[in-house]
């Protein structure tokens, strides 16, 4: 097999056609082109672009998006550290995962690889590939919350506790008494896309992301992100625009992709003058039931388990940050740093547990 770097924007336009048949591998929106190719674009303010492709025979056989921060922990999987959502590389095969984990080492640079599911390739391809060659550690990461979806869950509120369901019920009353509740989905058309996602967007605004300022309208890295990355989701027709209106207002909405046998819940966001009725929770229960009509296989809601989620799934999906230290200077010069700031940290802690502690 044969190994390609890529370093530029220009480099990676010319591996989409490559990159989406090799997709039939993914299990992840965030192993598509269309979120690297926007991820690239929006977010390499202070690192180098490394693609490491994988050929066999002329036919590209797995993928790894990377950037170089040299400053920070060592070569990272492309968008995790701002987007912060799993992500993981696209192997064909567990022989071309196997060559791909080859090629990393090859690098010479340190890996931090944060996020990944663990049902990855990657990671014993990776611990493979270091015999004698570096450094492997495998730790649990943070996973992301799903719902593996039946047709009992066409009827969503039926599957939450009598406290849940009493909780939904007392949400939609109090929506009603302000106005008429209807809900939308749409798979909007590149025509469409401009207006529903201003829309969207200023729905998120009104809500607690607006008096953060972290809402898409006033973060300068996540909103152009997303404006190219639905753009290119519209275009390949994976884009949901979901919407909650109460009387004629929009109380909620929802920014997802169906894909990969599954519906990817990006973004949420509800006004805070409809909060006590609960909009989120109620445009939840249609997009649930939207996705189980649809004889999809998973709800994922990404980002990290939280109590609002507790509500409707206490499933994680996990994941695991690789730290691969290659035989290399700028690998074993990483490893001896951290070996020595776990050290220090490990120091500190006993420090203040024995300082905490009182005589008998």
């Amino acid at each position: 097999m044969k190994t390609r770097i890529i370093n530029s924007l220009e480099g990676l336009k010319t591996l989409r056609d490559a990159w989406v048949h090799l997709e039939q591998s993914a299990h992840l929106p965030m192993q598509e082109f269309i979120w690297m190719q926007a991820c690239a674009e929006n977010l390499l303010s202070d690192g180098q672009l490394v693609i490491v492709v994988i050929e066999d025979g002329g036919e590209t056989v797995a993928v790894a998006p990377l950037v170089d921060r040299k400053n920070k922990a060592g070569l990272q999987l492309l968008g995790v550290h701002e987007m912060h959502e799993p992500t993981d590389v696209i192997a064909s095969s567990r022989e071309a995962a196997a060559a791909l984990a080859k090629a990393l080492l090859d690098l010479g640079g340190p890996l931090m690889l944060r996020r990944m599911p663990s049902d990855s390739l990657l990671p014993v391809a990776l611990n493979d590939a270091c015999r004698g060659r570096g450094v492997l550690v495998r730790r649990p990461d943070g996973g992301w919350p799903g719902i593996v979806l039946d047709s009992r869950w066409a009827e969503p509120e039926s599957q939450l506790n009598s406290g849940r369901r009493s909780d939904y019920r007392r949400a939609l009353r109090i929506a009603g008494e302000a106005g008429p509740v209807s809900s939308e989905i749409v798979t909007p058309t590149p025509a469409r896309l401009g207006p529903l996602l201003e829309q969207a967007f200023a729905v998120e605004a009104a809500g607690w992301k607006g008096e953060t300022k972290t809402a898409m309208t006033l973060d300068p890295l996540r909103g152009p992100f997303y404006r190219s990355y639905t753009a290119a989701a519209c275009e390949k027709g994976i884009l949901r625009l979901a919407f909650l209106r109460i009387g004629d207002e929009v109380a909620a909405m929802q920014l997802a992709v169906e894909c990969h046998g599954g519906f990817w819940l990006h973004k949420i966001g509800f006004d805070k003058k409809f909060a006590r009725s609960s909009p989120g929770n109620l445009l939840m229960r249609e997009t649930i039931r939207y996705a189980a009509l649809r004889n999809l296989k998973s709800f994922e809601f990404l980002g990290t388990i939280e109590p609002w989620v507790q509500v409707w799934t206490s499933l994680e999906r996990p994941c695991v940050v690789l730290r691969g230290y290659p035989l290399s200077v700028r690998g074993v010069t990483r490893l001896a740093g951290d070996l020595g700031t776990s050290a220090l940290g490990k120091f500190h802690r006993l420090r203040s547990s024995k300082k905490s502690e009182k005589p008998h």
